[in-house]
């Protein structure tokens, strides 16, 4: 971290000396919020919840996040690496069905750290690695071994839409690549028959934009071509217009009935069989967890 490269925007600034780069964070372990989450695909949230982890601080920063003060690091405390794997423990004895970790690529090394202690402590939960995507293979081959599940966004295919919403021109090929990386680790999905809980695998989870079908549309191309069924596809309407993008006159709406079942009569017309999809609408501010300091 004394020249942080652990990214694609490769900084190059030093953490350990208090700097920040992109993310917004220095080599302090920062979290917002860990507590039971029950929103998730239901073969990850299952009925006890799954056990989540928010990072503050972020590398994309979407323009239109739903959880825009956590990106921009206004939320959380500083943790140590101890104390999180104290938090992993004490999320699995309260019952959760796994480890999820959201927004974690800042901060991968201490990750890795609090899991290697966690489990020599006994966890034994399969861990959810909880990303936007704009990761480094790199960086990534040092979870190879501590990660089970993979739950990646594929955002955007256009440039034009990655430069504008989360200043990354590059993010399809990179996200690509890394999501290439993440299924070399995990390979096909393994569900748990009794459960439904997933315990290995991929889910490629795809936020519809509004008035962005056809973006949509060669992602899930894209995905299905490249993986076929040894993924799952979830396609998500649950876009909500929050107050930072009220001057964004194609952000501030919601996603359409009528392109969202576009998007998935195109899934089901190409062949999309392994994927999820929200019923009814999901468009809500009450979907957006309160970041704060409890369970921390």
């Amino acid at each position: 971290m004394s020249d942080c490269v652990l990214c694609p925007r490769a900084c190059h600034v030093n953490r350990l000396a208090g700097q920040t780069g992109y993310c917004g964070q220095t080599a302090e372990l920062m979290a917002a919020r860990a507590s039971l989450h029950y929103w998730e695909e239901p073969c990850i949230s299952g009925t006890s919840g799954s056990g989540t982890v928010f990072f503050s601080g972020c590398n994309l920063r979407c323009v239109f996040c739903q959880n825009h003060n956590i990106a921009l690091g206004k939320a959380g405390r500083v943790i140590a690496p101890e104390h999180l794997a104290e938090i992993f423990l004490q999320l699995q004895e309260q019952g959760a069905n796994n480890i999820n970790l959201v927004t974690p690529t800042h901060f991968l090394p201490q990750i890795v750290i609090a899991l290697e202690q966690a489990k020599q402590q006994g966890l034994h939960l399969p861990i959810v690695y909880n990303t936007g995507s704009y990761e480094s293979p790199e960086a990534l081959r040092h979870l190879e071994g501590l990660v089970d599940i993979y739950l990646p966004d594929l955002k955007y295919f256009s440039p034009e839409l990655s430069t504008a919403y989360s200043h990354a021109p590059n993010y399809f090929e990179t996200a690509c690549a890394a999501i290439s990386e993440m299924y070399r680790q995990v390979g096909d999905p393994v569900i748990d028959e009794d459960t439904g809980l997933m315990q290995h695998g991929m889910i490629v989870r795809h936020l519809l934009l509004p008035g962005q079908t056809k973006d949509s549309k060669k992602i899930l191309r894209y995905l299905h071509e490249t993986y076929g069924d040894h993924i799952y596809i979830s396609i998500m309407n649950q876009y909500t217009p929050l107050p930072q993008v009220a001057d964004i006159e194609a952000l501030n709406r919601t996603v359409t009935p009528e392109e969202y079942d576009r998007v998935l009569r195109f899934a089901e017309r190409i062949g999309i069989e392994r994927g999820f999809r929200q019923e009814g609408t999901a468009a809500s501010e009450s979907f957006i967890p309160e970041f704060d300091e409890r369970g921390l």
